[in-house]
Formats: C-alpha cells, sequence, structure tokens
C-alpha cells in the first residue's frame, strides 16, 4: 500500500463537483485530508491519497484529466 501526499487545487467550475468521493469509488483510494480551504470561486485540498500504487497513480490521473491542479509533497509513504 502507497501513499502519496498532494494538494489539490478545484477551479471555480469544479468547486462544488464531488470529485473526491468520485474518485474513492472508482479507484478504491481513501484520501486522508489534512487541510484545506474551499471557497465559491476556488479550493485547495492538502491530502495523502492512499491505496494500491496502480490505483494511486490512475487516481491522480483522473484527477488531472478532469481539471484538476495535482501538486505532489514530498516523498511516497509506504506502509
Amino acid at each position: 500500500m502507497t501513499s502519496v501526499r498532494v494538494k489539490l487545487t478545484f477551479p471555480e467550475h469544479l468547486v462544488r463537483q464531488p470529485l473526491l468521493a468520485r474518485m474513492v469509488r472508482e479507484f478504491d483510494v481513501m484520501p486522508n485530508i489534512r487541510r484545506a480551504n474551499v471557497e465559491e470561486r476556488f479550493g485547495w485540498i492538502v491530502c495523502e491519497i492512499g491505496g494500491d500504487d496502480d490505483a494511486v497513480e490512475r487516481a491522480i490521473g483522473w484527477l488531472e484529466a478532469a481539471g484538476v491542479q495535482v501538486d505532489r509533497l514530498g516523498d511516497v509513504v509506504e506502509s
């Protein structure tokens, strides 16, 4: 199992979308939200996305394809 620390930045048109819930269902990963700020026009979340190596990478790619800016923060945490 791998956990990757990321900062997710959501543009205005995605702030109200349940992207994390969809990511959990579609990729069987678990986000651990560490810090967040979500407003009407902008939002960001710092979290660790945990799960199978392949599932975590596919989930991150899916978020990027959806229009979320994904910045990796530090090294991968393996458990």
